[in-house]
């Protein structure tokens, strides 16, 4: 190690998914067969960006990977949105953003549970009754009466002659909602593994906040203008996402080759304005373990990690 020639290795992966898997192979050969070019402190990882956006005739902007992308919108959207409830209450700038900023730490959780649910719809208006709470499972009079928030919340979101939502919670069946809508039954559930998993638990943590924010009809503002009805954290951030959006140009990067030279210049390469991360043992070290669980000869850790990270995972088509 004491003649290698370079101090800086770089390593320059796409940054989409099919990227994130060449970095931790190339972070876990280093890892194992080369440590001390880490320990060292030679080790580097490029950060070239996921989108490039323009709107109007500003500059183009490059953003590196979904969360950028998110704060952009939003700060594009903040200072033209007003959310208003049916009590005439408003919020505007840094009150929407705190609102914003805590229903993305549970976004993905509602997610999660939504496609186990079939019904994002039931996790959200679940959530704001208190259904993830321990005394649904102890207390017989405080589970029906989430039941019975639970139902009027989904009527209240359906259509006119579709409210007719009935919801049961049973210790076997866990929490089920059914209607009929012209003679065709529609049932969604949210077994009692779901309910008690760590993203319930985590939007459990949340109650308090979620009631206080949600539990009264809202409108999201843009001007003048009604942009949508908001009735949960994912529905709200989703649209401010959408306000954000008009009038942008964007352009999704799938790999650095989709780039000409000068992008790859201004964006990966030129020393002024590129961002290297500085590769430490730790990072290797996880990027090793993750590698050992998904490659390794060992089934059951590999089954745990693909259970529990399945439903989260972001294909590039």
């Amino acid at each position: 190690i004491d003649k290698i020639r370079y101090h800086k290795i770089v390593i320059m992966t796409d940054a989409d998914v099919d990227g994130a898997h060449i970095r931790t192979l190339l972070l876990t050969f280093f890892f194992r067969y080369m440590p001390s070019v880490i320990e060292k402190g030679y080790l580097y990882i490029a950060q070239p960006p996921l989108y490039k956006v323009k709107r109007g005739n500003s500059s183009e902007v490059y953003l590196k990977d979904d969360a950028a992308m998110e704060d952009y919108l939003i700060t594009a959207a903040l200072g033209d949105i007003r959310l208003m409830d049916d009590g005439g209450s408003v919020r505007a700038g840094n009150d929407i953003l705190d609102v914003l900023n805590k229903s993305r730490s549970i976004r993905g959780s509602i997610g999660s549970l939504a496609q186990k649910a079939g019904n994002r719809d039931l996790v959200e208006q679940a959530a704001i009754s208190g259904a993830f709470d321990e005394h649904m499972f102890t207390d017989d009079d405080y589970a029906r009466d989430v039941c019975t928030k639970l139902a009027a919340r989904m009527n209240a979101l359906a259509a006119k002659n579709e409210k007719n939502w009935k919801c049961e919670f049973t210790q076997v069946g866990g929490l089920v909602a059914e209607r009929s809508v012209r003679g065709v039954q529609e049932r969604v559930r949210l077994s009692i593994e779901n309910m008690r998993s760590v993203d319930a638990r985590k939007i459990h943590g949340l109650t308090a906040w979620l009631v206080e924010n949600f539990a009264a009809p809202a409108r999201l503002m843009a001007g003048e203008k009604e942009v949508a009805k908001i009735n949960g954290p994912y529905g709200l951030f989703d649209s401010v996402l959408e306000v954000g959006r008009k009038g942008l140009t964007m352009q999704r990067y799938k790999g650095l080759g989709e780039m000409n030279p000068e992008q790859l210049w201004e964006t990966t390469l030129d020393p002024n304005v590129r961002v290297f991360l500085q590769v430490t043992v730790k990072d290797a070290e996880k990027a090793s373990e993750l590698f050992t669980t998904l490659m390794g000869d060992v089934v059951e850790p590999r089954r745990e990690f693909i259970q529990e990270n399945a439903l989260r995972a972001q294909l590039d088509a």
